[in-house]
């Protein structure tokens, strides 16, 4: 029996293994490398360097593989998120939600990406981050500013 089952186990790997590219952005220091951290090791670590241009890292959970691409978000790398946005399954938006001074950036930012034609049709996801801290202005705060 245990044979049958690790025959339809590598069977189903060709029919039901799944790739997807997913391009982080947002300003800097909203937690992009940490939340990649997150998704690869399952922790968390404060210990996190700022992105210089980009980072790739490919994550497989089961059967699914993840390619990540971390942008970094300081003002000189923002003319490259569109590049490396293109033709990826979705766009994880990231904003610090305790920096209350940078969420206008941020939505100034955000707006400029969603403009892109070569983004069209490319699903986004704003992600709230640091939203915990006592700093942190509430979710519908930051969905109404966003």
């Amino acid at each position: 029996m245990w044979l049958w089952d690790s025959l339809l186990n590598w069977l189903r790997s060709f029919f039901f293994k799944q790739e997807m590219e997913l391009s982080l952005v947002g300003l800097q220091s909203a937690g992009k490398t940490s939340l990649v951290h997150a998704i690869a090791t399952g922790g968390y670590s404060e210990d996190m360097i700022p992105t210089v241009g980009f980072n790739m890292r490919k994550v497989t959970k089961g059967n699914v593989t993840i390619k990540l691409w971390d942008l970094g978000g300081q003002r000189r790398f923002r003319g490259m998120w569109e590049r490396y946005c293109r033709g990826v399954s979705a766009i994880v938006y990231v904003v610090d939600a305790a920096d209350r001074d940078s969420i206008p950036i941020s939505r100034s930012e955000l707006h400029d990406l969603l403009t892109k034609p070569t983004l069209s049709g490319i699903p986004v996801l704003v992600l709230g981050n640091k939203i915990d801290k006592s700093e942190a202005i509430s979710k519908q705060a930051l969905m109404d500013q966003l």
